[in-house]
């Protein structure tokens, strides 16, 4: 599968421009091969909101008039479109991704780790277990932002047989070394292609860092895009290479499988509740 990262600018709470653009640019990756097209966190509302109050307008329901628009654009182009929104659901408002294909919704992730940062000081933490889902021939797990830098995340993701995570984010000044560094990693230690999709812009006084990128099962970076310019990545994804965890070097002598040569039964400390009480929440 060829997938694409449109690396783009966000007009914050102008939900019909935005929605505008991610369908330009969905049309334009499209027409250069790209079956899946990935987009940034918040791409539809931009995220620099100041309180709940002022977020909440912007948000829809999952489906809802924004997804609806891709599902048929997703039809007429015959692909596969990831984007990040702000979700209600009843009173609750979430930080989410979608996917989305000719026939509607195929995946929804809230999401689960929020930095004292933008919009995310004011939505709910994700509720819904982490999941993989098919999307032609790859199974494609979704994270955002601040997920990349918790590897508890991806691994689930990889555990349950993820091909490709990708990541919508919105990583501001400061995050340099997630964009630089982290990325490759979660792909290296899971033996998967990781697709991180950065905006850039700037946004009450916040000036976006770029630097999205899609790396390959071995951590190496296939694309990267620059640090303000908008532009569209591509890259072929490869099923095949991320199932195979068994990386033989010298048959025999150097093999490496970083799924089987795991040690769960030392990892307890993982799961155990922490006393730590992040500013402005319990």
């Amino acid at each position: 599968m060829r997938i694409a990262g449109v690396q783009m600018d966000i007009t914050l709470a102008d939900v019909p421009g935005n929605l505008a653009k991610i369908i330009e640019r969905t049309t334009t990756a499209v027409r250069q091969g790209a079956r899946l097209v990935i987009f940034p966190e918040c791409a539809l509302t931009g995220y620099g909101f100041e309180s709940r109050d002022e977020a909440w307008p912007y948000s829809q329901t999952v489906p809802g008039p924004a997804t609806e628009a891709i599902q048929s654009l997703c039809r007429e182009l015959n692909c596969l479109v990831i984007f990040g929104l702000l979700e209600q659901d009843g009173s609750r408002l979430f930080n989410a991704a979608v996917m989305v294909g000719p026939s509607g919704v195929i995946d929804t992730y809230r999401k689960v780790h929020l930095p004292w940062l933008g919009v995310d000081r004011y939505v709910d933490y994700g509720d819904r277990p982490f999941a993989v889902e098919t999307a032609g021939d790859v199974q494609v797990g979704l994270n955002i932002c601040y997920d990349a830098g918790f590897p508890e995340a991806s691994r689930c993701l990889a555990l349950m047989g993820a091909d490709l995570i990708a990541l919508p984010t919105n990583w501001p000044p400061g995050a340099e070394g997630a964009a630089e560094y982290a990325i490759n990693t979660r792909a290296l230690e899971n033996t998967i292609y990781y697709a991180a999709v950065n905006r850039v812009g700037t946004e009450r006084g916040c000036s976006f860092i770029g630097q999205s990128r899609i790396c390959d099962p071995l951590g190496r970076t296939l694309a990267q895009a620059n640090h303000t310019r908008e532009e569209i990545l591509y890259a072929e994804i490869d099923p095949a290479l991320a199932r195979n965890k068994q990386l033989v070097r010298v048959a025999g002598a150097n093999e490496v499988n970083r799924i089987a040569d795991r040690r769960p039964e030392m990892y307890g400390k993982l799961i155990e509740p922490h006393k730590h009480v992040r500013r402005g929440r319990q």
